[in-house]
Parts: structure tokens; C-alpha cells; sequence
């Protein structure tokens, strides 16, 4: 198999070597159900109960707070749902237009139901207004539920502040974290945040493990009916060799902390700050600062993303346009839509978001490939002006057509 350039690290990583290792005895001789009686059983919950301790340090949280869920989609529509069945009289839920489908699908859902959404707006720079936010909770609202970081953007909300506003109302809080882990330091306590969802594919760990944080006290029904697990959190039998997994990238996600921070963020600006010179028409989605360092989402213009992207795929380059769990729909991405982007330019959008794994080379890749690739597809694009098309300056392209150069002429010395 020929080499792969992966900069699409926000869809899923790359499993660590450390966390497949830390599986593997629970795959092949430690597979017990931790729920028996017997000790071949009884002895896993041990190693369970050890990767809680560690999942939950990750977020600075206690163990008792941690619950094991099978996803972030599923953490996510867990909290919103104990948040209206433990307060019947509530049947408003806030959240924003730029959130992932996890949380869009399942407030179509309850509007469905009878439940009333809110699905604020955001600033150009995808940067939510906190003071129309505090006006959109009503005394029947029940959750608030905003992410950390936008998955397709990189862009990060205020949760502290949220949070704060959330509790000054009475109102619970939740934040879609999925795309934080080993990119920024999560500290519960300081956030003040209700309810906090984690995908462990996000962090080098195995899909189909999450957790869901319930913070003590708070009101909680289970998602999930079944079995005892979880302390009567979520039934089902525990997903063993995956919970060890994720408490293993747990470990490694604090220790990789400082890299993601420095390394892999001057490895992000290197990249962006070159495709913004070296190929005209593009431009940065989001803003520059608050946003994950490992996340760049760009606009190239009179070109469809999925025409690079499949271009890209071919010289063995892995991006994206946007969320994984929306590829193959022909709508723009609802999250640069929602900035304001024209339908046209949020289809011209390509994400590059980088890992832990990823290095200068992969970087000198992309930028020896894609220049060539966005003129190439120009060449051919129906919404191209002459001037892109050919790489050419105005003046250049003009100078054949007497007509124009005369028009030219005269703008010139308009201005």
C-alpha cells in the first residue's frame, strides 16, 4: 500500500500503537463480563473501573461522574434527553446553527414531538453573540447545549461564560467536547458545565467508545434501559477492551498536550499561511485565533471541494469538506452557511486538520500538489473569470482585445 498523507485528523485518528497494546489481553484472554459473579468475571471490572479513573482525569472530573456511552452522538442526545425527562415542565431546548448532526438531527427530532428548539445564529467569524444568547433562554428552556470546539472550523465558544449565564437562569448546560481531547486542557470544575460529551476515535482510541460526564446532583435519566451497568446510567453490557482503550489515550492525549499546543500548531499555520500566498482567491473560514490549533478550514474560490478533494485522493492526500458523518450529501455544509458563506463559496471549502502523527513532510505534500490541482480544475470551471483561468492579471489578460484595454484604460484613470 502506498503511503497515505492523512490530514483529516477532526473525522477520526489514527489508533496509538500504546492503545491497541493496552487492549489486546482483553481481547484475547480477559474477556470476562464484568457484571458475573465469578472472579475470571468480576476481576475486569478492576481495569475497567482504572481506565474511569483516567478518563475522568482527562476532564478533571470525579470517576463517579463518568459514564460510558458507545459515541459522542449518543452522549450528546443522552444529556439533552435526561434534561427534558427530569424537568417535564421544560420542553425548550437552545442550541446553535453550527453545531454537528448529532445535535441538529436530534433537535429536529423533539421539534417533531412537541419540544421547541432554538438553533441561535453566529458572527461571520462563526463566534457566537453571548448577549443574544442570554435573551434566547425562556423559563421553559431546560438545556443549553453548545460545543466546545466546531468540528468543522475549529472555532471556540465561550463555555465558561455559557455556562455561567445557563446557571444564573436555572438552566442546564451541555458542551459537545469531541473534537477538544489532546488539543486543549479540559478542566470541568472551571468550565461549571452540566453535561460534557467525549468521542474516544477523536483522540487515537478505537470508534464505538464515549463518555458522557454528568457532573453530581444533577438530575439524570438514562438514554439506554437495560442492565445495572454504569450505576444504573446506561444498560448494556460494558464495552471492555474500548473503555481500556480510551482510558489509555486518556493517558496519552494529557501527555501529548503540550505538542498539540506548539508543534502541531506551527505545523497548522505553516500550511494555511502558504496555501493563502501561493494560491489567489482563498480565504480562511473562521476566525484566525480562538479556534483549535490543529484545524484549518479554507475557501477556493470557482472550484468544488469534492473536485479537490477527489484530486487530492489520488496523489494519496486525505481531507475533508466538513463533518464525516455528513460526506455524500450535495447541501452545503450548514456550518459556513450559517457564517454567512454564499452557497457556492461553502462548497469551494476544504477542512485540513492536523495530528499528533502528522509532520513537515506531509505539510511539503500537500503544498507540492495542490496549487497544481486548484488551477488545474479553474482551467476548466464554468464560474472562473478569464483572469483565473489562465493565472493571468487583468492587464495581461486584456491586452488583445482593444475594447477592453480601452475600458481598462479608462477605469484606471478613473480611479
Amino acid at each position: 500500500m502506498s503511503r497515505i498523507y492523512y490530514l483529516d485528523n477532526n473525522a477520526t485518528t489514527r489508533v496509538a500503537p500504546e492503545v491497541v497494546e493496552s487492549m489486546l489481553p482483553f481481547l484475547t484472554e480477559r474477556w470476562g463480563n464484568p457484571s458475573s459473579a465469578y472472579a475470571f468475571g468480576s476481576e475486569v471490572a478492576k481495569p475497567l473501573e482504572a481506565a474511569r479513573a483516567k478518563a475522568a482525569a482527562l476532564i478533571n472530573a470525579d470517576p463517579r461522574e463518568v459514564v460510558f456511552t458507545s459515541c459522542g452522538t449518543e452522549s450528546n442526545n443522552t444529556a439533552i434527553h435526561s434534561a427534558l425527562m427530569t424537568h417535564p415542565g421544560k420542553r425548550h431546548v437552545v442550541t446553535t446553527a453550527v453545531e454537528h448532526s448529532a445535535n441538529i438531527k436530534f433537535c429536529e427530532h423533539l421539534h417533531k414531538q412537541g419540544f421547541e428548539t432554538t438553533l441561535l445564529p453566529v458572527e461571520s467569524d462563526g463566534s457566537i453573540d453571548l448577549h443574544l444568547f442570554e435573551k434566547s433562554i425562556r423559563p421553559d428552556t431546560a438545556i443549553v447545549s453548545v460545543m466546545y470546539a466546531n468540528n468543522e472550523t475549529g472555532v471556540l465558544f465561550p463555555i465558561e461564560e455559557i455556562a455561567a449565564i445557563c446557571h444564573s437562569k436555572g438552566v442546564l448546560c451541555h458542551t459537545d467536547a469531541v473534537q477538544t481531547p489532546g488539543k486543549l486542557k479540559i478542566d470541568v470544575q472551571s468550565l461549571g458545565v452540566d453535561f460534557l460529551s467525549l468521542s474516544a476515535h477523536k483522540f487515537h482510541a478505537p470508534k464505538g467508545i464515549g463518555l458522557l460526564y454528568v457532573r453530581r446532583r444533577t438530575k439524570f435519566q438514562p438514554y439506554l434501559m437495560g442492565g445495572h451497568q454504569e450505576k444504573d446510567r446506561r444498560g448494556g453490557t460494558e464495552n471492555v477492551p474500548y473503555i481500556i482503550g480510551l482510558g489509555r489515550a486518556a493517558e496519552l492525549a494529557m501527555q501529548h498536550l503540550d505538542e498539540k499546543l506548539t508543534r502541531v500548531r506551527e505545523l497548522r499555520d505553516r500550511m494555511e499561511n502558504a496555501i493563502l500566498t501561493r494560491i489567489p482567491n482563498t480565504s480562511r473560514n473562521g476566525t484566525k485565533d480562538e479556534r483549535l490549533p490543529n484545524t484549518s478550514n479554507i475557501a477556493f474560490d470557482f472550484v468544488e471541494a469534492e473536485a479537490i478533494l477527489m484530486m487530492l485522493d489520488q496523489v494519496g492526500i486525505c481531507a475533508s469538506s466538513g463533518s464525516a458523518c455528513t460526506t455524500g450529501s450535495l447541501d452545503p455544509s450548514h456550518v459556513l452557511v450559517a457564517m454567512g458563506l454564499s452557497p457556492a463559496r461553502a462548497r469551494g471549502s476544504v477542512r485540513f486538520s492536523l495530528g499528533i502523527y502528522n509532520t513537515d513532510e506531509d505539510v511539503d505534500y500537500l503544498l507540492q500538489h495542490l496549487p497544481s490541482i486548484i488551477a488545474k480544475l479553474r482551467a476548466v470551471s464554468p464560474s472562473a473569470p478569464l483572469e483565473v483561468k489562465t493565472g493571468r492579471r487583468e492587464s495581461k489578460a486584456i491586452s488583445a482585445d482593444p475594447g477592453r484595454r480601452k475600458e481598462h484604460k479608462l477605469r484606471k484613470e478613473a480611479a
